[in-house]
């Protein structure tokens, strides 16, 4: 279980304080190439992943995730890993509400604080954001606010 000061190694750094990363990627590969690393450590050191992905590409997430050697099954059914999609986190009512979106995310870190099992590892690929869905236009005042909210907390936002 990771303590709130330990190192979190990402992307050949390490995170220091401020642990709100915005991460752009030029390919699915490269993606992984980062990402994975990060959610092995986490799910090794007992720490909980909560994950919003887009929904056509949720079981690649889960093969990626296995084929870094994460037992995707166990850790979910455990409770220690959760993939939503989409329309569960950012979308929900087919719509970009940042309210009920900065609320989503303050109860899945607190959640994670009531489990007592080190941090949560929080990843939310954003690519719902190039298309024209309600609200789209509020994301960068969610992502301001999110920055006031997250400092809060000592988990690791990607």
């Amino acid at each position: 279980m990771t303590d709130a000061d330990d190192p979190i190694a990402f992307a050949g750094g390490v995170l220091g304080r401020d642990r709100h990363v915005c991460a752009f990627f030029g390919t699915r590969d490269e993606e992984y190439r980062v990402l994975t690393p990060f959610i092995a450590e986490g799910i090794e050191r007992g720490d909980n992943a909560y994950h919003i992905v887009d929904p056509a590409l949720r079981e690649d997430h889960r093969g990626r995730l296995a084929d870094a050697g994460v037992d995707v099954a166990e850790a979910e059914k455990r409770g220690q890993l959760e993939i939503k999609e989409w329309q569960d986190a950012y979308l929900r009512d087919g719509r970009f509400d940042q309210d009920r979106m900065l609320a989503l995310i303050e109860d899945v870190l607190e959640a994670g604080k009531r489990k007592g099992s080190g941090l949560t590892r929080l990843v939310a690929h954003m690519e719902w954001a190039l298309e024209d869905f309600p609200g789209v236009s509020d994301l960068v005042r969610y992502e301001t606010r999110l920055n006031y909210i997250l400092p809060r907390y000592r988990d690791p936002v990607i």
